[in-house]
């Protein structure tokens, strides 16, 4: 433990040089206006400032310091267009919209955003002391994960999905279908074969998940306020009358926040579970918890729990995904793979030497998550009353602007017209499945989880020679085994038994 203590402190010696903290400053800035915009998130945000960092001749630790303070930036970022328009700025804060957006429109946005910054910087604390604490032993356990045991976390992310179905289990299922069906589109990876892509090149690819995600949240969330607009039946989000969360609403979601981030955290370990994977898993969890203690919970109608869970939970996966990039020399995301893209330029390989070879740049870079938190947490909350300004803005401005800068985030990953005639599609259809009240959030999960599960679940029976054994031949694989079973019968045989256990009170 000293060692780590001595370590800790030449890493805060590195961060708190005059040059890395101006950069950690404006690598936050930058890193939350990237996540507030639809369709950049932090991978995009990465990548655009590597030839910056590299044309600018930066030290490597100070290059890794800023793409790192950018990453955490736009996961903070991601939750104001979240909670105040219902578009999700970056995947990961697809699930913030569920009680964020309905938590605005009760008047409480200004609470929603402060109480998430919290949750955030809450979340990533956790994965910051548990990097310091547990990076070599962490580092063996995500050894243990191979394509097998990714198959059977992904059954367990799906058995996690009963808790998002609402009270109309079909659509939940269907919608996760639909979901399942989009990641199935473009050339299977294994043999070669189109899939559903209607023989046009650019469905080669598949659908970007960008693509899904602007057209399902933003376009059609667009059309329902333009036919709210157009109709007269305009619903006006209130202004907040507070500015932050009060010690009441504090104590009400530390559970949830504390739960969340353990569970963010032990998922960013995973190399390529990413923050998506993370808040999705965190909040299904938090809602069937509270539910059975709680049958009268409010989530997906503006529960304060709904939004803490995935805000917490995808800082600390973002966090805790250095740990496989620094100790295996595997991305743990997609944006710490850009990262690792960038360490190349300097000729420097991550893995289990670096600790040895380079222990100011891994303890710098560790440091700096910790001093670049507190620096968003410092410019988000003074910032809550700027951002909440945005209900303020008329539709008639507020909906051109977003579908613009929606477009533009769509158009920058590929650059092609045919993407914008997918996004405009995508989004129609969106907005109908919104009128027939077909719940968004298992598509998107079906859409994030769909080509991981097909990939694992080949490789595993690729390495059999097709023996279907292989998914329960070790303990990692059956305990998640036993944990979806768990998931799925544990609730309703809970309830029944609750429901045996009134009947003697009301007979009497």
């Amino acid at each position: 433990m000293n060692g780590v203590l001595e370590h800790l402190s030449q890493g805060f010696g590195v961060a708190f040089t005059p040059l890395n903290l101006l950069v950690a400053a404006i690598g936050s800035f930058f890193g939350t206006i990237v996540g507030v915009l639809p369709g950049l998130g932090p991978i995009n945000g990465v990548a655009m400032l590597i030839p910056v960092a590299f044309a600018m001749n930066l030290p490597p630790e100070t290059a890794l310091i800023l793409l790192a303070a950018v990453y955490v930036g736009a996961e903070y970022g991601g939750r104001i267009t979240s909670i105040l328009i219902n578009v999700p700025g970056e995947a990961a804060s697809v699930m913030t919209t569920l009680d964020g957006y309905p938590l605005a429109r009760q008047g409480l946005g200004s609470v929603a955003l402060s109480l998430s910054a919290w949750a955030s910087f809450f979340g990533s604390l956790v994965a910051f002391f548990g990097i310091v604490i547990f990076a070599p032993l962490l580092a063996r356990w995500a050894l243990a994960f191979g394509p097998a045991e990714y198959f059977v976390l992904m059954v367990f992310a799906f058995c996690c999905l009963t808790g998002l179905l609402g009270s109309e289990p079909v659509k939940g299922v269907l919608a996760a279908m639909i979901g399942l069906a989009i990641s199935t589109v473009g050339v299977d990876a294994n043999s070669g074969v189109y899939r559903f892509a209607f023989d046009s090149p650019n469905l080669s690819d598949g659908i970007d998940f960008v693509v899904v995600v602007i057209a399902l949240f933003a376009i059609s969330e667009m059309l329902q306020m333009l036919e709210h607009v157009v109709g007269g039946l305009s619903v006006k989000v209130p202004k907040s009358g507070r500015k932050l969360f009060n010690f009441a609403e504090f104590r009400f979601t530390l559970p949830s926040v504390v739960r969340s981030s353990l569970t963010g955290f032990g998922l960013g370990v995973l190399p390529g579970a990413g923050a998506s994977v993370a808040s999705a898993i965190a909040y299904a969890n938090e809602k069937r918890i509270t539910e059975q203690r709680d049958p009268d919970a409010k989530f997906g109608r503006g529960d304060m729990r709904g939004l803490t869970a995935p805000e917490s939970a995808n800082n600390a996966s973002a966090t805790g995904s250095f740990i496989p990039m620094l100790t295996l020399g595997v991305p743990g995301s997609g944006t710490t793979a850009v990262m690792m893209g960038a360490l190349t330029l300097y000729n420097i390989t991550p893995g289990p030497v670096l600790f040895d070879a380079q222990p100011q740049l891994v303890w710098g870079l560790i440091a700096s998550l910790l001093v670049a938190n507190v620096m968003l947490l410092i410019m988000n909350v003074p910032m809550v009353r700027v951002f909440a300004s945005i209900l303020s803005v008329p539709p008639w401005l507020l909906v051109p602007g977003i579908v613009c800068v929606s477009i533009i985030g769509v158009y920058s990953i590929n650059a092609t017209r045919f993407d914008l005639l997918l996004v405009a599609g995508i989004g129609l259809v969106g907005y109908f499945l919104r009128k027939a009240h077909m719940p968004m959030a298992p598509l998107i999960l079906g859409v994030v989880l769909g080509n991981l599960m097909e990939q694992n679940l080949r490789r595993a029976l690729a390495i059999s020679d097709g023996d279907v054994v292989i998914l329960f031949s070790s303990a990692v694989s059956v305990a998640f085994w036993v944990l979806s079973l768990g998931v799925i019968l544990l609730p309703p045989l809970y309830r029944r038994w609750k429901k045996r256990s009134l009947l003697p009170e009301i007979a009497e």
